[in-house]
């Protein structure tokens, strides 16, 4: 199998490039950046295709950069995806509450069902993995159309009961940063409620909140057994936005019974 060096070497031949073409190159990359990071001498240049040596982040955006390729394919020739980056992240548990960063990303492939039993019936309930015909990938970037870019993503700690049993704990829970708007009446029982994500200087929360002129109160679901926080609102705390959706397990109670 060709090494991402090779790859590389090859990418460069068929532009006719010399090795002091790329590296006069990467010069002028670098006085755009401000930073000789990103030039590559024609040793290294030479080490990375011959050798096996891995180029540094800036070096490798600087040969992606002159050789008009995708640094995230090439990332994957050495043996990095972009991709997997969602799903390496929750295989590691997180005990505080805290925001995704890379909710938006449209990178990479994902996994979807391109073909469902044609005698589904979408009124009743269904157990989708049983009617499912044919899996396949889709592109991130056609999931555009539905404008995820202006929603983040927050995600409940494993160690954080206080939305319990509303919203489990390892919950990922879709934060729209443009309900801002604190209301304290306007619902007329627990599922209407609105609940909101903030930040504060202990981290972060997800909970229920009753504002009173600048004292914010953070009110947990009386079920969770957790006690309310106290703020001076905004000056040490901010609001970022209400949830307006959750992805979350449904199998926690054995699990909230053992803590208690």
């Amino acid at each position: 199998m060709e090494d991402p060096g090779q790859k590389l070497k090859r990418v460069r031949e068929r532009l006719n490039l010399r090795y002091r073409d790329v590296e006069d190159a990467s010069i002028q990359i670098a006085t755009r950046h401000k930073s000789d990071e990103f030039i590559m001498a024609l040793s290294r240049l030479s080490d990375i295709e011959n050798k096996g040596t891995v180029p540094s982040m800036y070096r490798l955006y600087s040969l992606c950069t002159i050789y008009r390729l995708d640094l995230h394919e090439v990332l994957e020739w050495y043996g990095v995806e972009m991709a997997a980056q969602a799903a390496d992240a929750a295989a590691i548990k997180i005990d505080k509450t805290h925001l995704i960063g890379f909710g938006n990303n449209s990178l990479g492939e994902a996994q979807v069902p391109l073909s469902l039993d044609p005698g589904i019936d979408t009124t009743k309930t269904t157990y989708l993995s049983r009617v499912i015909q044919r899996w396949g990938k889709l592109p991130l970037s056609l999931l555009s159309s539905m404008d995820i870019k202006n929603y983040r993503y927050g995600f409940i700690g494993s160690d954080d009961w206080s939305m319990y049993p509303l919203l489990q704990p390892d919950s990922l829970v879709l934060i729209d940063d443009s309900q801002r708007k604190i209301v304290n009446t306007g619902w007329n029982n627990e599922f209407e409620r609105p609940i909101y994500f903030f930040e504060h200087r202990n981290g972060y929360a997800c909970s229920w909140c009753i504002l009173t002129d600048k004292t914010l109160m953070l009110q947990p679901h009386p079920a969770s057994m957790c006690s309310p926080e106290i703020f001076k609102y905004p000056e040490e705390i901010d609001l970022i936005g209400q949830v307006t959706g959750v992805a979350m397990r449904l199998d926690q109670g054995k699990r909230r019974r053992a803590r208690t």
